[in-house]
């Protein structure tokens, strides 16, 4: 269940962050309604590198729709791997 404050609770905001934790988040209401959340750090981070990891994916589909795709063996090759 979802740990859901309104943010009048960050006048004591040490008691806030104690709820804080890897996977669980607070999340900040402001008139009823959903306005921020506070994140532990590593889930920070974890979301951050699954951006720059789906920003690279788009990036390698586009550059295949545009100069072509390659094939398995044209990978392995230029990583100098082989079927063994």
């Amino acid at each position: 269940m979802p740990n859901i404050k309104p943010i009048s609770d960050l006048r004591n905001y040490s008691e806030v962050l104690r709820d804080v934790a890897v996977g669980a988040p607070v999340f900040l209401t402001k008139n009823g309604r959903g306005r921020y959340a506070i994140l532990d750090i590593q889930d920070f981070e974890k979301t951050q590198a699954t951006f720059r990891l789906m920003n690279e994916l788009v990036k390698g589909r586009k550059s295949g729709e545009e100069k072509g795709w390659l094939t398995l063996g044209a990978v392995e090759g230029y990583l100098g791997i082989g079927n063994e």
